[in-house]
């Protein structure tokens, strides 16, 4: 079954119906991220140049067809932080670098297709919510997402120029444990097997050849 399947228990997660209210048994304490802010920046690169290193397989025959690129990860490096709090709002200036790691795909002088890896480089300054000061300290985290469909490689630098789209979500977050309202622990239903069912189709057939017999004049 699974959750999805399975909507006949109201100890299973999904969409409400009557009363929120009814089943409530509890205030639970659970440990989350929670997400004081976050910032989507989406953004084309031109003439971007990515240098390749860790070829997939080794020494590959120069010069490389650019194939493809894109993120290996959903979750970039930030690196260089600097928060300054505005004093006239809530809001602080938030500089960070943001590192992409991605892997290039292409074709060598011989036709062998191969990989390497190289990353993407962002400098971000946006305002952002942070919360004020407390023994729990916050992060700043980014959530990434890369795409190349175009480049060609340099050989004088051994990198390839990409034209890439690359979206960013930077968010402001604390581990911490909240208080929320709960109606107990899920029932868990048991999982349904995933099955080809080969055999059904020939399992609905007669035994015998249905039709109508000859008829003897």
């Amino acid at each position: 079954m699974s959750f999805f399947s399975n909507f006949s228990s109201d100890r299973c997660p999904g969409v409400l119906t009557g009363n929120p209210l009814n089943g409530l048994c509890e205030k639970a304490c659970i440990q989350a991220e929670k997400i004081f802010d976050a910032g989507i920046i989406q953004t084309r690169l031109e003439g971007y140049s990515a240098a390749i290193s860790d070829p997939v397989p080794a020494d590959p025959t120069y010069p490389l067809t650019f194939v493809s690129a894109r993120s290996t990860t959903a979750q970039g490096t930030v690196s260089d932080l600097i928060i300054e709090r505005q004093p006239e709002n809530q809001c602080a200036r938030v500089q960070a670098t943001v590192t992409l790691p991605i892997e290039i795909v292409y074709v060598d002088a011989n036709g062998v297709e191969g990989k390497a890896t190289s990353s993407v480089v962002l400098t971000e300054d946006v305002l952002m919510y942070v919360p004020p000061a407390s023994v729990m300290p916050f992060t700043v985290t980014a959530a990434v997402s890369c795409v190349s469909p175009e480049g060609t490689f340099d050989a004088a630098t051994n990198s390839f120029t990409i034209g890439a789209c690359v979206t960013c979500i930077l968010k402001v977050a604390m581990q911490v444990e909240l208080l929320v309202p709960s109606y107990g622990y899920c029932a868990i239903p048991p999982a349904q097997e995933y099955s080809q069912e080969v055999c059904s189709g020939f399992f609905e057939l007669p035994l015998y050849p249905q039709g109508k017999a000859c008829s003897r004049k």
